[in-house]
């Protein structure tokens, strides 16, 4: 044998054992994975739901997934909504991380699969906080975290700190192009499992998929934006989260108009999400 097979052997075996471990974890993680689109769904619902009041009259409020979720908190058994919440929430972030670590199924090779994955990473880790902030409200505390100023002033306060912002706004204008991308050329749809639809659900499918993602393409680009712009002018007051840029909707010529479309979309997301819990493949 030569040195190179020699060396490349214990690698080969420690592929195949990951992807047999891979393929015994599927069931359980697929329900986690389907519990937490579940869980995706309520809180673009929320969110979404509650920016409509607003953009409707008094009643509502701009807010973001942190604040969403202290609104179920609020309401008549909020405990153990929200603790049915955090579990899909984990279990979301975990499948994510799954997929990080295994090339799924449906995954691309090269870059374009690099990149894919570093996408899943930060969608695990992200989910994954939201969970922590779900919990510490389930135990009294606050929601933790800070606000999206509060975080870009300290990355700006780091050495290239501006530059880092503004890379991170070029990354998520990127993002918010790509969900614009997949909103006209509706490639979302082979995620799912069609031939188990019946027309009219697999119409819903397409429509919400469009709008809802549509809607997150133009909150992300704007997110993205604002963190250009912080990075600029060195002033982390420019940044603006979720809440931010629907607040920042509302007060625009015509901004009730312009934050119920938006809000529109993101209940169309959320309710796209709950199909995704029945529908979606899982690739684990």
């Amino acid at each position: 044998m030569s040195l190179g097979r020699a060396r490349s052997a214990p690698l080969k075996r420690a592929r195949r054992e990951a992807t047999h471990v891979a393929a015994e974890a599927r069931p359980w993680v697929e329900r986690l994975a389907r519990f937490g689109f579940a869980a995706k769904g309520v809180v673009y619902t929320l969110i979404g739901f509650l920016a409509l009041k607003a953009a409707l009259g008094p009643g509502g409020k701009t807010t973001d997934a942190a604040g969403a979720l202290g609104t179920l908190l609020q309401q008549p058994h909020g405990k153990l909504l929200l603790g049915t919440v955090v579990v899909g929430l984990f279990g979301y972030a975990l499948w994510r991380l799954v997929q990080t670590a295994v090339n799924p199924g449906d995954g691309d090779s090269g870059a374009k699969g690099i990149f894919q994955r570093v996408g899943y990473a930060i969608s695990g880790v992200t989910y994954g906080l939201l969970g922590l902030t779900a919990v510490r409200m389930l135990t009294g505390g606050s929601a933790g975290g800070s606000s999206t100023q509060d975080g870009t002033a300290r990355l700006m306060s780091q050495p290239w700190g501006p530059w880092l912002v503004g890379a991170i706004g070029v990354c998520t204008v990127g993002l918010g192009l790509s969900l614009l991308h997949r909103a006209y050329t509706t490639e979302f749809r082979k995620e799912f499992k069609l031939g188990e639809m019946s027309a009219a659900v697999e119409r819903w499918v397409t429509l919400s998929g469009r709008v809802g993602y549509a809607a997150r393409g133009v909150v992300f680009s704007l997110i993205g934006f604002f963190l250009i712009q912080a990075a600029r002018h060195t002033d982390a007051g420019e940044a603006r989260g979720l809440g931010g840029v629907l607040n920042g909707l509302s007060q625009q010529p015509y901004g009730p108009w312009l934050l119920g479309i938006v809000a529109v979309g993101l209940l169309a997301y959320g309710a796209h999400m709950f199909v995704a819990a029945r529908y979606r493949r899982i690739w684990a």
